[in-house]
């Protein structure tokens, strides 16, 4: 990855940074969110070169450094992420499934991250979420309003009424945080979908990451929080 500095973010999907060789280029940023802390002009970018030389824009904006720490800003790093801890059989409740298939058409028009599927047990519906926001030692998520997030809390509760297992694992992008909340106080719908889910019987899962330069790993388990208890 090259080093850079941060310029500006704008129009969600594009950031101005300048090479630690004094060029100015412009980088696709794969975050719809808010990015709340982590889009300070100045800030110590990390940026990777696609190979598709056919891109409009070849750059992609994939750390941020905050602090001591780096954060992962790629939302869509957390599907890969995830795939391989399934992979390595390192996130324990979710592990004896013998098929993990990714993208599976379910509800709505919508596609499930990953169903996981093994003889005798039901099916497991698995919603990834890529978590960046902090606020005070915890990991937040969403970081802005999201109508799509509630409607997937809506669909895996209706699999679960099916006889099927559903999750939501929350994956954060940074090894600072202690615990995880819902952002409700940003998205109070919601934060309504997800204690609705929780209640009928949609699982919450949150990990942490171990984030380098030269990659990201999952690590840790965080506790969730529900109305400011575990």
């Amino acid at each position: 990855m090259e080093k850079a500095k941060l310029i500006k973010r704008y129009k969600r999907f594009l950031a101005d940074v300048v090479l630690d060789g004094g060029r100015e280029i412009t980088a696709h940023v794969a975050n719809p969110g808010a990015m709340t802390g982590l889009a300070e002009p100045g800030s110590e970018v990390w940026l990777k070169l696609s190979p598709n030389k056919a891109r409009k824009l070849p750059w992609s904006w994939e750390l941020v450094r905050v602090g001591g720490g780096l954060v992962g800003v790629n939302t869509l790093q957390a599907n890969a992420i995830v795939g391989a801890a399934l992979e390595a059989g390192r996130i324990p409740e979710l592990g004896g499934y013998q098929e993990i298939r990714r993208e599976v058409p379910y509800g709505e028009g919508s596609r499930v991250d990953f169903l996981l599927s093994a003889r005798g047990r039901p099916d497991c519906y698995l919603e990834v979420k890529s978590v960046t926001l902090r606020e005070g030692d915890a990991a937040c998520f969403p970081d802005s309003k999201t109508a799509r997030g509630a409607k997937h809390l809506d669909e895996l509760a209706r699999r679960v009424a099916a006889g099927d297992r559903a999750v939501t694992l929350f994956l954060a992008q940074r090894a600072d945080c202690a615990r995880f909340r819902v952002a409700d106080w940003i998205d109070p719908a919601y934060g309504q979908a997800w204690l609705r889910a929780k209640a009928e019987g949609v699982e919450t899962l949150c990990y942490a990451c171990k984030v380098e330069v030269d990659g990201l790993d999952i690590a840790e388990k965080l506790p969730v929080e529900l109305n400011g208890a575990f």
